[in-house]
């Protein structure tokens, strides 16, 4: 395989740890008092729809995402301490998404 190429991203941020209960809309108001949040999302498993104990939130802005970041790692939220980072996009995601915000700007119906 050949090398890693991930990209540090400066406005999304991995949470982990989350609480089963706690749900994207709970995220998003944790981390919007820190800036505008593009969006926040909590991944859930497929087949059980439970929690996946991870999550992530987007801002709009690259500083109010480093302040999340540095404020919020080591916290507690609804119970327990979550790990906060930059999270790692894939290149070729990015430049996929790219493509499709194009595509919905251009009038295109694209659906996700």
């Amino acid at each position: 395989m050949g090398e890693d190429q991930t990209i540090i991203s400066q406005t999304k941020l991995f949470v982990g740890g989350l609480n089963r209960k706690l749900r994207g809309k709970e995220l998003r108001e944790e981390f919007s008092k820190f800036g505008e949040v593009a969006f926040a999302r909590v991944k859930l498993d497929k087949e059980t729809g439970k929690s996946r104990w991870f999550g992530f939130v987007e801002f709009v802005n690259p500083e109010d995402a480093a302040k999340a970041q540095k404020e919020m790692d080591g916290q507690e939220l609804m119970g327990r301490v979550v790990k906060v980072d930059f999270a790692r996009e894939n290149p070729e995601r990015m430049e996929n998404r790219e493509e499709t915000k194009i595509a919905e700007d251009d009038g295109d119906d694209v659906k996700f």
